[in-house]
């Protein structure tokens, strides 16, 4: 089951947790009853939380300033913990397992709207915590995986967005910095869909990793590039309405042994240390030089053991790499039958 999936279990599972805390302070007396509306309540703040549920508010409650956006949004969590638990109030009110009327089954009291907010705010702070610093380095972090050196093979994925630099120079710092935003949060689904984790941001640059084993199987580590690349060109239209230009990327992907370990002391940080990094940073600047937008290491490629249906991979020879002795094979992954856009 991919990491994402069991964060977000683990989260309902919190829920469930809290609505036991809450029968076990107030002596209700039904651990049961309260775990169902703990875990409904969760659901539906979480929902709303990632624009699932009212995504439109949700975007507008994000662009208000503060002293504006704290009290609407903890108003937009009254009522989806409201909702979560009159969902929780139906169930355990028609399966029989409260006795209550059906009124004080669905209809949260104050005391339960304070304690579910409490526990609301807590959950939201540690997901969106989850969301700044990566799901993967989310956990690594917590269970503290890498707090001493680890050796390990990994793959990465280098994506440059193409033009940055002459886009800030005619629509300046600031929209700049809104269309970088609008493309790695573009990222985001192709990167979770296909079981890699977003490590790092520098500049106009995306490091997408995986552990080598997760990223060969499937050939998840090409999907995700072609996933991106599908994203992108699929809103082509929505995006020159906004920035006026549809977003193109450079990318690379190449493999092998690097050492993981936790860095930092007031703000701790994964970092990979090896061959491996500086190569496909050399790979990447190398798409310029061949005028192929997407460049895979012959070393990598000779271990996955199929690429995607409809994809092929185009030698382009060995080229020399600053910093490593031997030269580099070196192909392009394009569409079958005609080159990548």
């Amino acid at each position: 089951m991919p990491q994402h999936a069991w964060f977000w279990i683990g989260i309902l599972a919190l829920s469930a947790g809290a609505g036991l805390l809450y029968d076990a302070l107030f002596k209700n007396g039904i651990p049961l009853v309260a775990a169902i509306h703990g875990v409904f309540i969760g659901a539906c703040a979480l929902l709303m939380e990632r624009g699932t549920l009212l995504p439109r508010l949700q975007a507008r409650l994000r662009r208000l300033p503060t002293f504006l956006y704290v009290p609407i949004a903890e108003l937009a969590y009254v009522g989806m913990i409201t909702l979560g638990h009159a969902i929780g109030g139906i169930i355990v009110w028609s399966t029989g397992l409260s006795a209550e009327p059906f009124a004080e089954a669905v209809v949260p009291s104050l005391r339960v709207l304070v304690y579910a907010l409490a526990v609301s705010a807590l959950l939201v702070f540690v997901v969106r915590m989850r969301d700044l610093i990566g799901a993967e380095v989310f956990v690594n972090l917590l269970v503290g995986r890498y707090h001493r050196p680890v050796e390990e093979e990994r793959i990465f994925l280098f994506v440059d967005v193409v033009g940055s630099t002459a886009y800030a120079e005619t629509h300046g710092a600031l929209k700049t910095q809104a269309f970088l935003s609008a493309v790695f949060a573009t990222l985001a689904e192709p990167v979770r869909r296909c079981q890699g984790s977003t490590d790092d941001f520098v500049g106009d640059m995306a490091m997408i990793t995986w552990p080598m084993a997760r990223g060969l199987q499937a050939a998840r580590c090409v999907a995700c590039v072609l996933a991106i690349q599908d994203s992108l060109t699929r809103d082509a239209a929505a995006w020159q309405e906004r920035f006026g230009t549809v977003p193109r990327i450079r990318a690379a992907l190449h493999g092998g042994p690097v050492v993981t370990a936790e860095i930092g002391v007031d703000r701790h940080k994964i970092a990979y240390f090896g061959d491996a990094v500086n190569v496909t940073a050399r790979l990447e600047a190398l798409c310029r030089t061949l005028d192929a937008p997407v460049l895979i290491s012959g070393d990598l490629l000779a271990k996955l053991p199929r690429l995607p249906e409809g994809v092929r991979a185009r030698p382009l020879g060995e080229h020399a790499v600053r910093g490593r002795d031997q030269a580099l094979t070196v192909a392009a992954i394009e569409p079958a039958g005609r080159p990548l856009a």
